[in-house]
């Protein structure tokens, strides 16, 4: 006979093995949900009637306007992947700093940022950055291992970089607007940028082998062509960030809105290079609809699932489980860390997102961990999902487009899939060593977010002032009236306190 106190950790368990098997994970919390549903039911643990709250909690979730965001920035991405500025971006940064050791990396790492900044998908910057300058590394010499190491790390900056869907959904999942999360992962991803910047600068000094300088012959342009091409690749990118985040930060936009803005800066990037057609249109709509099914499938089966764990008491199992580790705050970060880590060998950003952080969260809560801090902080963490040999999506992403040049007669050797999972270790590094960073130095995260103004009751005076109209108004008792009172020093407080602590930066 199964105890109520045992079934929440056996839903646990189940779900670990059946994701492992390798089924479809939305189908598969779904199912799981229901069918421990069932028994849950036929053992006594809760009325029929609790899962009748099963239609609202899906309906709020397809009625979700935030979610919209999620078709408008894939649609964007799909639009920059295919529309010609990757090339011009790099193709300029590389020319400028390829002159010197490393600088083909450098060069490779900023634009990684760059696209992070205005395409906010991980595929869309590995496949362009991969096409474009793995071909020129090996051409001119670069080590394989870095080559592909950097490439693959470079473009999952994005994930870290607003306007990320990540950070999106953990907004949604943490009940924190997307601004504030977007403002706390700043902090994060200019260390990141700079840890890379470094390790390449490292390389260039202890293994200038490993990344040679371009020669002569391939730095052709000189001058004012080459700062037109970097520029002509710079400035719409710039215009586009600010039209999608900009925006957002000045309150001008709802994250739906930024996003639709973006959509539009993507056709009108597309049509500047004049590559927009039905054809691409064709494809970036493909793309988003796939992804955003793929994500509101899973949303809604772990929907169906947290219900049921919920009404088995599975988050007082988990709160009790994580509330009593050694270290109070740190040591939950820590294992929490750890364990989400060994989870992306595994599961997608999108399944850590929607199954593993609503767990999470209430407990991060009770121990008074700020919610953005604890997002961004996991954001960082799932990053090495992209990267874990040998699951890694970037190292599959990369593996897919190296097959592709060789064919194509780009680079005379194939690439190894040993080089390519080696390359990413260091960089997986780096991203574990950002977790520690914002770990111990929260201020990291929380330094660019807006401090709710608050009222100092020791500055407050209350001045009651009593009117004297020359006779006392009578009451039924033919008692003389109450005086008034006038608190005005109150009411400009809280007036002041409501408004400024109000102006977030969205909704």
């Amino acid at each position: 006979m199964i105890a109520m106190q045992d079934l929440a950790p056996i839903m646990f368990g189940s779900l670990v093995v059946a994701m492992l098997v390798g089924f479809p994970v939305a189908f598969t919390l779904a199912g799981l949900g229901l069918g421990f549903g069932a028994f849950a039911i036929s053992q006594g643990f809760f009325p029929e009637a609790f899962l009748s709250n099963l239609p609202l909690r899906l309906f709020g979730i397809v009625s979700n306007e935030l979610l919209l965001s999620i078709p408008f920035f894939t649609f964007m991405g799909a639009l920059l992947e295919r529309c010609g500025l990757a090339e011009d971006l790099l193709d300029g940064t590389g020319q400028l700093f390829g002159g010197r050791p490393g600088g083909l990396g450098v060069a490779v790492i900023l634009v990684g940022a760059v696209l992070g900044a205005i395409t906010g998908t991980v595929a869309a910057s590995v496949i362009a950055m991969g096409v474009i300058s793995l071909p020129i590394m090996v051409r001119y010499g670069y080590d394989m291992r870095y080559a592909t190491g950097v490439i693959a790390a470079s473009g999952t900056i994005t994930q870290l970089i607003p306007p990320s869907l990540v950070l999106v959904v953990l907004a949604d999942q943490l009940g924190r607007s997307v601004g504030d999360m977007y403002l706390g992962a700043i902090g994060p991803s200019l260390l990141q940028t700079t840890l890379f910047l470094l390790f390449t600068l490292a390389v260039a000094v202890l293994r200038p082998q490993w990344v040679p300088p371009l020669p002569e012959s391939a730095r052709t342009l000189r001058g004012w062509p080459l700062w037109r091409k970097v520029l002509w690749g710079m400035v719409p990118s710039l215009v586009l960030i600010f039209l999608v985040l900009g925006t957002l930060f000045m309150g001008l936009a709802t994250p739906t809105e930024a996003g639709a803005l973006g959509a539009f800066g993507a056709m009108a990037l597309a049509a500047l290079h004049r590559r927009l057609n039905t054809t691409l249109i064709w494809q970036a709509m493909d793309s988003t609809m796939r992804v955003t099914v793929m994500v509101i499938f899973i949303l809604l089966g772990s929907s169906v699932f947290s219900l049921v764990f919920q009404g088995v008491d599975g988050n007082v199992w988990i709160e009790h489980m994580l509330s009593h580790l050694p270290g109070g705050p740190i040591g939950f970060l820590i294992a929490v860390n750890i364990f989400v880590f060994f989870l992306a060998f595994f599961l997608d950003f999108f399944e850590i997102a929607f199954i593993i952080v609503p767990l999470l969260a209430p407990v991060a809560e009770k121990m008074g961990i700020d919610l953005v801090w604890f997002g961004v902080m996991l954001c960082i963490n799932m990053q090495t999902s992209f990267m874990h040999p040998p699951f890694g999506f970037a190292l599959f992403y990369l593996r897919g487009v190296a097959d592709q040049i060789h064919k194509s007669g780009a680079i005379t050797r194939p690439i190894a899939s040993r080089d390519i999972y080696l390359g990413a270790i260091p960089w997986v590094v780096m991203q574990l060593m950002l977790v520690a960073v914002v770990i111990f130095w929260p201020q990291s995260v929380t330094y660019w977010l807006d401090k709710d103004a608050k009222v100092n009751t020791d500055d407050v005076k209350i001045e009651m002032q009593i009117e004297d109209t020359g006779e006392a108004p009578a009451t039924e008792e033919g008692a003389e009236a109450p005086p008034s009172f006038d608190v005005p020093a109150v009411d400009q407080a809280a007036s002041a306190a409501s408004g400024e602590g109000s102006d977030r930066v969205a909704r």
